[in-house]
């Protein structure tokens, strides 16, 4: 989401350092939330629209997120929306945001990208284009622009259950676009290149996020990595002649889901009884099997739980309890 600008610099520093509460945090925010400052800075002086950005490996508050071109990224959890707060300033890629385009934030996909957001309590689906880094509240897996919101028909509520999943050829094509070179077919690679942290089935589940001030530390960090050309709102074409997103709703059909805290994936099952065991008190503690890529991961979870509300509250107990990576998840 966006980085800041330095008319917000001191208030978001400021409600940073109430929220993360530690000095070790708060010097970390105000040491990024400087660098972003001259990163925007320095893109308005070259006349930059936006950039193509990947990003190196990022850290806010003690989490790892490692950026990377990821074309069978596919997640569900909890979204959220961002709007008049921000309108008006700089994304994480040095982009201008608009509440009233169809863009997201996302903690680790190329900016900008194509993603398809279907809401699993209604069925909406939409392309969303992301120019933007977050969110970093935990719990929520991408924050949508105002009109996404209201597309997907959850700007009233705050929250929905969603899918989100890559749109390969798009996404590529808009990287090619981008960087001003004819389209390959490969995707430019992020540096350095890591494991993308997303509601994966590993050993470390998703990683702990905090609000959106704490998103110009990932556009400093992107900064770093990042590769200028042309790249505009999704409403708008670009310099290389980058067709807008149409807006056009999708209508997918709506299978009954559940919401679940997830604190940690084994690959051995007495690693996953024991932790479940030790949750057991704050709920019902289960075991869920399940294979990916060949591999056999034993998943602790707590739930199903009747509302996000609810995921909420038991994940800050999980979390409070030591179990950092704890995170909510669809299924």
């Amino acid at each position: 989401m966006p980085a800041l600008t330095p008319r917000r610099a001191g208030l978001a520093l400021v409600a940073a350092a109430l929220l993360l509460g530690g000095c070790a945090e708060t010097q970390l925010i105000a040491h990024t939330a400087k660098q972003a400052r001259e990163a925007v800075t320095e893109d308005a002086e070259r006349g930059r629209g936006g950039t193509y950005k990947v990003g190196n490996p990022y850290q806010i508050a003690g989490v790892w997120y490692h950026p990377k071109a990821n074309y069978e990224y596919v997640e569900t959890g909890i979204a959220s929306w961002y709007g008049p707060g921000f309108h008006g300033e700089t994304t994480a890629n040095g982009e201008t945001y608009d509440q009233n385009d169809l863009t997201a934030a996302h903690r680790t996909l190329p900016m900008p990208s194509i993603v398809r957001v279907t809401n699993l309590e209604n069925g909406k689906s939409i392309k969303l284009r992301v120019n933007d880094r977050g969110p970093f509240a935990r719990g929520r897996i991408i924050d949508v622009s105002a009109r996404a919101a209201e597309l997907l028909e959850f700007k009233q509520q705050g929250t929905a259950k969603v899918r989100v999943e890559i749109v390969e050829e798009e996404s590529r094509r808009l990287a090619g676009d981008s960087l001003n070179r004819p389209d390959t077919g490969e995707a430019p690679r992020a540096v350095p290149t890591g494991a993308v942290e997303t509601a994966s089935l590993s050993d470390d589940t998703a990683p702990s996020r905090q609000q959106s001030d704490a998103r110009a530390a990932s556009a400093a960090s992107n900064s770093a990595a990042s590769t200028s050309g042309a790249s505009n709102g999704a409403r708008t074409r670009d310099d290389a002649g980058q067709p807008e997103l149409d807006g056009e709703v999708a209508q997918q059909p709506v299978q009954d889901t559940s919401i679940f805290v997830q604190a940690g994936a084994f690959t051995q099952y007495d690693n996953a009884n024991r932790l479940r065991a030790k949750l057991s008190p704050l709920g019902n503690a289960q075991i869920e099997r399940a294979r990916v890529n060949d591999r056999q991961f034993f998943r602790v979870r707590l739930g199903p739980l009747r509302d996000v509300a609810t995921a909420d509250k038991l994940l800050n107990r999980v979390v409070n309890q030591g179990y950092t990576r704890a995170q909510v998840v669809v299924d």
